[in-house]
């Protein structure tokens, strides 16, 4: 159902079953999937692709010009949203910056009022922003981590899979998964109620503890002791090679050390 008041440009792809609300603006070349809701004041640019059963709140923009000074506006991108994904109030979700290339959030996540994802950003699935929070160009944040209101995390950054970050934190090196970053870079050690809530069993919970503390042990080099622990074949379980696993990339660096 689309509101006599919307604006929805006949070059855009509406499934039937979506409902679009008065003074929201869907733009042509935009795909509204199935049971997608676009809530009144909304914009939904050219290039953006929602997947079934995705909601846009009030006052979202999805899908605007990347923040980037060298951009050049002609460049056809997108933005790419999960089914069932939810953006809240007066989120910017900004399309990349390459031709034919998306900027991506997974399916099930939720955006809260007023986060932030620029140009180039890949959000995995069941990820959550929280409110205020801003992502810069080409973060990735991996499956379920958790981004509390007010971060700000720096172009190029990596959050892990499972990782949360805490409210007000400042981002500059990549965040492992499964652990726990708070003020400027530091690290508080496992999400252990994230692992117990996404039913991780305690065996692969022990041995995760094993793997960080094989990393966060003597010396300062985080990827050549993973690398260690990972050629000892001592490790096992999918959590802990991981975590193991995510020092062998990256261009922001890793925590060194807990503080």
């Amino acid at each position: 159902m689309i509101d006599p008041l919307a604006s929805v440009s006949p070059l855009a792809e509406v499934a039937a079953s979506a409902v679009i609300g008065p003074w929201a603006l869907v733009e042509e070349g935009a795909v509204v999937g199935p049971r997608c809701v676009v809530s009144g004041h909304a914009v939904i640019r050219k290039g953006v692709r929602l997947g079934e059963g995705a909601r846009v709140d009030h006052f979202a923009v999805i899908g605007g010009d990347p923040q980037d000074l060298s951009f050049d506006l002609a460049t056809e991108s997108f933005v790419e949203v999960g089914a069932g994904t939810v953006i809240r109030e007066h989120v910017t979700v900004h399309r990349a910056t390459k031709a034919g290339a998306a900027t991506s959030v997974g399916a099930g996540c939720l955006l809260m009022a007023g986060s932030h994802v620029a140009h180039d950003c890949r959000v995995g699935d069941k990820a959550v922003l929280a409110n205020g929070c801003m992502l810069g160009g080409h973060v990735q944040v991996g499956d379920a981590a958790f981004v509390s209101g007010g971060a700000a995390v720096h172009q190029f950054c990596r959050i892990g899979g499972g990782a949360m970050v805490s409210g007000n934190a400042v981002i500059t090196e990549d965040v492992p998964p499964q652990v726990i970053a708070h003020g400027r870079n530091e690290v508080a050690g496992l999400n252990l109620v994230g692992l117990r809530r996404r039913g991780v069993t305690p065996e692969a919970t022990a041995e995760l503890k094993r793997a960080y503390h094989a990393v966060y042990g003597p010396g300062t080099d985080c990827s050549e002791l993973a690398a260690r622990a990972l050629d000892s074949g001592e490790f096992r379980s999918p959590e802990a090679l991981d975590f193991l696993g995510f020092f062998r990339g990256g261009r922001r660096g890793r925590f060194t050390s807990p503080r």
